[in-house]
């Protein structure tokens, strides 16, 4: 028979979700205590809680094989919606490394410097909560030194490798240097999850990612280029209702909403972008 690239699509796929049913693993049980007490927690907004029915934290975690003991990193938090649920949740047993925008980043648009000022508001309104938050930078091409080299057993990163390949970031030059410093922050045997929205085609995405949207495939290369192995895909976060065609891409849907208030009805009703999860693994 011969292998056509459809052929070779639809077995590639079938690996893959084998590889995810077999990376599961359920939460042990101080695990699980800590996560639900972290996202229940009074110090989470109801408008971030609102969020979770999309952005599943419980379930990621779990595919990823989180544990309350661990040493974790987040790349860029943000405002810090996900460290509101880590934090709290290596607070007792584990350790957190945010690793934050540079305050003097040269970004035209001010999102970086409005996300670490929300970011630092955060952890000096709850201080008890956050106190022990080691916040790093991770600056590219300059600050890169986001954990102590081998010391992570997980590094997270949700929704930045768009903003690794766009203009800000010399059109992608830098994105193999930034999964380089994931790989370098990891233990051998260490786990990198990535949360990125999804393009599916990679042959008509968009090389900047103006849109928001990346393709599975494209960061898949950078893993591997530096060393990583794929250890599983989820479909946790896959949404059908987002067409992609949105006229500012996926600032047009929840939360962001870019395109108004005329608009909010229509997009509130697909809700937050189609989105896939990918676990790594740094070989031992």
């Amino acid at each position: 028979m011969r292998i056509t690239p459809k052929i070779k699509t639809l077995i590639a796929s079938s690996i893959i979700g084998l590889m995810s049913f077999s990376a599961h693993a359920d939460f042990d049980a101080a695990t699980k205590a800590a996560i639900d007490s972290a996202i229940h927690g009074e110090h989470r907004s109801e408008k971030n809680k609102a969020r979770d029915q999309y952005r599943k934290p419980a379930e990621v975690l779990d595919f990823l094989g989180f544990r309350s003991d661990m040493t974790v990193v987040e790349i860029w938090p943000g405002g810090g919606w996900y460290t509101e649920i880590l934090a709290p949740a290596l607070k007792q047993n584990g350790k957190f490394y945010a690793a934050q925008y540079n305050a003097n980043a040269q970004d035209k648009y001010g999102f970086q410097r409005k996300g670490l000022g929300e970011f630092l508001v955060k952890m000096g309104k709850h201080n008890e909560l956050y106190k022990d938050v080691e916040i790093t930078q991770f600056y590219l091409p300059y600050d890169l030194k986001i954990a102590p080299k081998g010391t992570a057993d997980m590094v997270l990163t949700f929704r930045s490798v768009h903003n690794l390949v766009g203009e800000l970031y010399d059109s992608g030059a830098y994105a193999q240097l930034a999964f380089k410093a994931w790989y370098d922050a990891l233990k051998p045997g260490g786990t990198l999850g990535v949360v990125d929205h999804e393009w599916d085609d990679p042959a008509t995405e968009d090389p900047l990612a103006r849109n928001g949207y990346v393709s599975k495939e494209r960061t898949i290369k950078f893993a591997e280029s530096v060393g990583f192995k794929l250890a599983a895909s989820s479909e946790l976060l896959n949404n059908p209702k987002d067409t992609k065609d949105h006229g500012w891409g996926v600032w047009s849907l929840a939360p962001a909403f870019a395109e108004g208030e005329e608009s909010k009805k229509k997009y509130a009703s697909i809700g937050e972008s189609d989105r896939f999860l990918l676990k790594f693994v740094k070989p031992e």
